[in-house]
C-alpha cells in the first residue's frame, strides 16, 4: 500500500454546497441567508453566549468565593479503613489504594489520618501522614514510609 492508493470510504466524502452561483443552482441571489439582518451580511452572526441584549449571566451571577493557586489536594485515607481492607505485613501504597477504589485520584498525593484504631502490622507508603497518624502506625509495629511527591 502506497499514498496514492489511499482513497476516503465511499459515501464519505460529498462536493461542497457551491452557494451564490445563480438561480438554476437553487442557492443563488441570498446565498441561503434569507432576506436583510444581522445574520445576512458578511461576517455577521452573534456570539453563542450574546443574550439579545440582556445583561448576560457572567455579569448577573456574583463572583464567590477564593482558590489558593498554591494549595495541596491530598487524597485522604484514615486508618480505620486500612484496618478494614489489609490484612498485618500488607505493604500500603497509593497505586494499591486506588486498585482498591479507597482513592478515585491522587492528585498531590495520599494523605493518612489517624482516625480510627491500628492493630495489624502494615508498611503504609505515603506522600504525607498526620503526626497522630504516625504514632499509631508506629505503636501497632508497622512502618510509615514518606514518598516524594
Amino acid at each position: 500500500m502506497r499514498l496514492h492508493d489511499l482513497k476516503p470510504a465511499p459515501g464519505s466524502v460529498r462536493k461542497p454546497k457551491r452557494i451564490g452561483r445563480g438561480p438554476g443552482s437553487g442557492h443563488g441571489k441570498t446565498s441561503c441567508k434569507g432576506q436583510k439582518g444581522q445574520k445576512s451580511r458578511s461576517g455577521g452572526g452573534v456570539a453563542p453566549w450574546f443574550e439579545g441584549g440582556q445583561t448576560p449571566i457572567h455579569r448577573r451571577l456574583p463572583k464567590r468565593g477564593f482558590k489558593c493557586p498554591s494549595s495541596k489536594d491530598y487524597a485522604i485515607v484514615n486508618l480505620e479503613t486500612l484496618e478494614r481492607k489489609f490484612v498485618s505485613g500488607d505493604v500500603v501504597t497509593p497505586e494499591i489504594l486506588r486498585e482498591k477504589g479507597l482513592v478515585k485520584k491522587i492528585g498531590h498525593g495520599v494523605k493518612i489520618l489517624a482516625r480510627g484504631e491500628l492493630t495489624k502490622v502494615l508498611t503504609v507508603k505515603a506522600h504525607i501522614f498526620s503526626r497522630q497518624a504516625l504514632e499509631k502506625i508506629e505503636a501497632a509495629g508497622g512502618r510509615a514510609e514518606v514518598l516524594k511527591s
